[in-house]
């Protein structure tokens, strides 16, 4: 007789599964980031994982290539989207007639990279985006405001952040004013890395397209300008009478007077001409939002501004400014640093016990009167009365209801709290009055609510 072959249970690396009592932490998360764009006055979005190939990979480029998952359905090619800003190029380029603009829209959903998994990196991670996109133009306020909701998001999610903000036509202008227009792009990746590869090795570097090292310094020295916005505005203006590094000074003049009048705290974001983001599509604004007290976490939030969204895809000019949040990502930091709340086995408030087959419907009944004001569950297995105690228990269920041979009788039921073990036979209106004013733990009386309830 063949034995059957079980098959070993596993998941692909990269790919975050969590229990339900994290993912009810995550969706926590995700709500709150939804609630603030929503209530920024955003249109949710939400485009299909898959794309045609042409489609996504018209402005990728580089590593990306290789991190596409592409394959093939008959003869048509696609792929996963790798972010959330293709998919929203080729739907305004689609539906430009018919789109209000300036066009403000969020989209928070899963995107897919085929890179190496490793610590803070995710082949299948949640992003939440949340981009204005302006027909013809767009004014820089917009670059203000997007700057003002990645403030509101991370208050919303009780994290410190500062963000660090920056133009690129700053340092661009200067490359420019040294006559390095040709060779700004690689100029720009090797200033991006200076952090991580010292001054010494940028000028290096740098030597290759600036032979004058003293020009080579200033350049370096530039770039490592960060602090409080008025004392770096001030050191940089006057440095460079180019007109691309003179437009720069001016737009993040305005994002300073913008964020002064929208009230947000100076101590959470500074001026930072180190923050270049080494994607090439973007044109002006940009930044980086960091947690001061965790280094380790580098950027939790980051985006700016691009001229050319959907250039691939319409000649029409549609400039944009956006943010990104990698959730995957930062749930995972906070969880492996301990920073998340307290885990709760269940959200259910309380677990209805009817004490055999015989009270099923009466606590079915019970159940439905409670609404979904009040997350409750019946526990409707055939086991003892003791058992279903130790399981409220172990899912730390703060309130049961008791239904037995006197509380069918009698149209009561008894209500236990079971953080402080008190108890008592109520009506059923006065078991919902208790259950929707009580918090999750407390000490508070019944006898406290009921003098409440009959006011």
């Amino acid at each position: 007789m063949n034995e059957k072959k079980l098959i070993c249970p596993r998941k692909l690396s990269g790919f975050m599964e969590l229990s339900p009592s994290k993912q009810m932490l995550f969706d926590d998360m995700v709500e709150k980031i939804r609630k603030v764009y929503k209530n920024s006055a955003f249109m949710p979005l939400d485009t299909p994982v898959l794309e045609y190939s042409e489609i996504l990979m018209a402005k990728s480029g580089g590593s990306i290539d290789k991190e596409v998952y592409a394959f093939k359905k008959g003869d048509t090619d696609i792929c996963m989207r790798y972010d959330l800003t293709v998919p929203l190029a080729r739907y305004v380029a689609m539906n430009a007639n018919d789109i209000a603009f300036p066009f403000k829209r969020y989209q928070i959903g899963k995107v897919y990279r085929g890179e190496k998994a490793q610590k803070g990196r995710f082949r299948e991670f949640y992003q939440c985006d949340a981009d204005i996109v302006g027909l013809d133009n767009l004014p820089v306020t917009a670059d203000g405001e997007i700057l003002e909701i990645v403030d509101k998001v991370f208050k919303a999610l009780n994290l410190k952040i500062v963000n660090h903000i920056s133009n690129r036509n700053i340092l661009f202008g200067y490359i420019e004013s040294l006559g390095l227009s040709q060779s700004a792009s690689d100029i720009l990746t090797i200033l991006d890395k200076i952090d991580k590869i010292g001054k010494e090795n940028a000028l290096i570097e740098l030597s290759v397209f600036i032979p004058d090292s003293n020009q080579c310094q200033k350049l370096i020295d530039l770039t490592l300008m960060r602090g409080s916005f008025d004392s770096v505005l001030e050191k940089i203006k006057g440095i460079c009478t180019n007109e691309t590094y003179e437009k720069g000074v001016r737009e993040l003049e305005e994002i300073h007077s913008y964020l002064k009048a929208t009230n947000v705290s100076e101590n959470n974001y500074i001026l930072d001409i180190g923050v270049i983001r080494g994607q090439n599509y973007y044109t002006g604004t940009v930044f980086e939002a960091k947690m001061p007290e965790h280094p380790e976490f580098s950027t939790v939030c980051g985006g700016g501004r691009y001229d050319n969204l959907a250039s691939y895809y319409t000649d029409k000019k549609m400039p944009g400014v956006g943010l990104s949040i990698g959730l995957t990502r930062l749930f995972d930091l906070l969880d492996s640093s301990g920073l998340l709340p307290e885990v709760k086995p269940t959200n259910v408030k309380v677990q209805i016990l009817p004490m055999g087959n015989d009270y099923l419907i009466t606590a079915l009944k019970l159940k439905t009167y409670l609404g979904n004001s009040i997350i409750s569950e019946v526990n409707y297995e055939e086991r003892n009365f003791k058992s279903k105690m130790k399981e409220a228990n172990r899912k730390q269920i703060p309130y049961v209801i008791i239904i037995g041979e006197e509380e069918q009788q009698t149209d009561r039921y008894t209500l236990k709290n079971m953080t402080t073990g008190e108890q008592a036979l109520l009506s059923k209106e006065e078991c919902k009055f208790i259950l929707q004013k009580s918090k999750r733990i407390q000490n508070k009386s019944f006898d406290e609510y009921l003098k409440e309830y009959k006011r």
